[in-house]
């Protein structure tokens, strides 16, 4: 029995609300985070909008009485679509007008707060103005971070005494450097397509009148304790200079939080799920590309034609997750496929337009690479599995996290610096090294190899038993 499980009797039991933005790339690890809370006996509150809540994945029976899923409407809000409550049902130039809609869950948040003043909340980067809510109820806070130690690390300290001595960045070139505060070698840096696009989306003030910074900045400074999900056994170094840049708060990993695959009996009630199976397995073993680029990119023309003609040059089976978004705007026929594409690609490929059961699909046997966007969630789940990366990222901190583990477990599509573009050809050849050929074998050695500690659930059972503790002993403590 694990020290926690035994302080727990001797504790009183707590009630924990969880608040993440409004992107399921942040609510699945938010709900994986409750769950292990609920495991451990205390009370969930788990807070989103009303069609956030009805998408979520179905909880396990046994923690149901300790979770409650609670609904706040989200405010309509100009410009953006009716229905519209999550990350995947706008695209990306639309998301600004989510984070005004988000802003205004705070008089519900506010009353929720006062109605049932948990014993703490933990919340996302986004509600910069929850902090000071929940001090003045006598509420303790706790900063979830759905991204790596190293990425954080590369955005710099939240403390404005830390960051006196660095001049601030505010040109593209000063982004596709290490920062200077960062003391030990690293490859972690954007390219500049990538510098430019995250200057202009996080660091400028957008629509909602608040910049991303400024959320993280708010949220990280006003937290008592700053919850990241990654390890010590691969971001120590990483870990170790968060809490030097930070200071306060207590910088905690959670582990990575790896996600359970459904068991046979669930598999049996997803329809979707039998027909995808029936195709891999007729599929040889290790030879399969899985394709999944996130949900909420929207490829231009350009690169989802050259993405297409990239998987039809390889000659390797296919599995293309290639989900039709929830709205019509920017390149509305950007889901079409290339004349012929389908017809020509018929007897190895599988092109799937709703949603897909990733991590079953990455536990299949058949499946030999994984063509990703480089989100820390998917990176989780296809190294849990052993499986190389051939990499493409698009947005957020994707190309940070592609430079930590470059050549390593795979290695990014080759790209103009300067517009991001890429070639059918090099995305083909690519997708060879790194699934087929000789000179890739490194990579998918390394992978196996990383698969042991990613899937390894005891230690990170173990991360989450040491963060569970660390909310019971510091229960509206000042640290």
């Amino acid at each position: 029995m694990s020290s926690v499980s035994c302080t727990n009797e001797r504790r009183k039991q707590l009630h924990i609300a969880l608040f993440p933005w409004l992107a399921f790339g942040h609510i699945i690890p938010f709900l994986e985070v409750a769950k292990h809370i609920a495991r451990r006996g205390h009370k969930v509150s788990f807070i989103s909008t009303p069609r956030n809540i009805q998408r979520l994945p179905k909880i396990p029976q046994t923690l149901t009485p300790l979770i409650t899923l609670v609904q706040i409407p989200l405010p309509r809000v100009e410009n953006l679509p009716e229905n519209a409550e999550a990350t995947m049902d706008v695209p990306y130039d639309v998301i600004p007008y989510l984070k005004i809609a988000h802003d205004k869950l705070e008089p519900g948040i506010s009353e929720f707060l006062q109605a049932h003043t948990p014993d703490w909340i933990i919340h996302d980067f986004a509600p910069y103005w929850l902090p000071p809510i929940a001090t003045k109820l006598g509420i303790s806070t706790a900063h979830f971070s759905i991204f790596n130690s190293s990425s954080l690390c590369f955005l710099g300290s939240t403390s404005a005494d830390r960051m006196s001595r660095y001049p601030p960045r505010t040109q593209p070139e000063e982004f596709t450097v290490p920062p200077q505060w960062v003391p030990f070698p690293s490859k972690v840096v954007f390219r500049p397509f990538e510098a430019k696009r995250i200057l202009d989306g996080a660091i400028k003030p957008n629509a909602s009148g608040v910049t991303d910074l400024f959320r993280i900045e708010s949220t990280v400074q006003g937290c008592q304790v700053y919850l990241i999900r990654s390890c010590r056994e691969i971001e120590g170094q990483w870990l170790d200079l968060l809490q030097d840049l930070h200071q306060k708060p207590v910088v905690i990993p959670t582990g990575l939080l790896p996600p359970s695959v459904p068991t046979s009996d669930e598999d049996q009630k997803d329809g979707n799920w039998s027909r995808i199976a029936g195709w891999l397995d007729k599929q040889e073993r290790g030879k399969v590309v899985y394709v999944a680029l996130g949900s909420e990119l929207n490829l231009s023309r350009q690169d989802f034609n050259e993405l297409a003609l990239g998987l039809e040059l390889c000659g390797l089976p296919f599995f293309w997750v290639l989900r039709k978004p929830n709205y019509g705007s920017g390149d509305g026929d950007s889901v079409n496929l290339p004349d012929g594409f389908e017809d020509r690609t018929k007897d190895r490929g599988l092109v799937w337009t709703t949603w897909a059961p990733q991590p079953k699909i990455l536990s299949h046997q058949s499946v030999g690479g994984f063509l990703t966007h480089c989100g820390w969630s998917s990176l989780i789940e296809a190294l849990q599995y052993g499986h190389p990366l051939i990499m493409l990222p698009f947005m957020y901190d994707q190309g940070l996290i592609a430079r930590f583990w470059d050549k390593k477990i795979g290695i990014e599509v080759p790209r103009d610096e300067e517009s991001g573009s890429f070639t059918g050809n090099e995305l083909a050849k690519s997708l060879n090294l790194v699934v087929v050929d000789e000179e890739g074998k490194p990579y998918r050695d390394g992978a196996k190899e990383y698969s042991e500690l990613f899937g390894d659930k005891e230690l990170h059972e173990r991360y989450m038993d040491e963060c569970v503790e660390y909310l019971e002993t510091y229960v509206h403590h000042e640290v």
